[in-house]
C-alpha cells in the first residue's frame, strides 16, 4: 500500500471538472484508490465523483491517498503528476 499527501495547488481547488478528470483517472488502474483531507477520519472511494466534491477541498487543503493494489506504483505517480500539472487548468 502507497500512502501519500498532495497539496491541492490549482487556484480552484478540487472542483467538479478536476474531480472529473481524477475519476476518470484512477478508474484506468485495477488498484483501489481512497482519498481522505488531512485531519478528517472520513475517506472516499478514488472512483466516486460525489465522494471526491463532499470532501470540500480548496486550494491549499493537503488530500491523503491510499493506494493499495498490482499497479499501485504507477497510479501514485499518474495521481501525483495530475496534481503536479494542476489539471491542465492553472499557468
Amino acid at each position: 500500500m502507497i500512502r501519500q499527501v498532495i497539496e491541492v495547488e490549482n487556484r480552484l481547488g478540487l472542483h467538479a471538472r478536476a474531480a472529473a478528470k481524477l475519476v476518470r483517472m484512477v478508474s484506468t488502474f485495477h488498484s483501489r484508490v481512497t482519498i481522505g483531507r488531512d485531519g478528517d477520519a472520513e475517506t472516499v472511494s478514488g472512483d466516486s465523483i460525489l465522494g471526491i466534491l463532499m470532501l470540500a477541498a480548496p486550494q491549499g487543503s493537503r488530500l491523503i491517498f491510499l493506494i493499495e493494489g498490482t499497479d499501485e506504483v504507477e497510479a501514485s505517480q499518474a495521481i501525483r503528476k495530475l496534481f503536479a500539472e494542476r489539471f491542465g487548468e492553472d499557468s
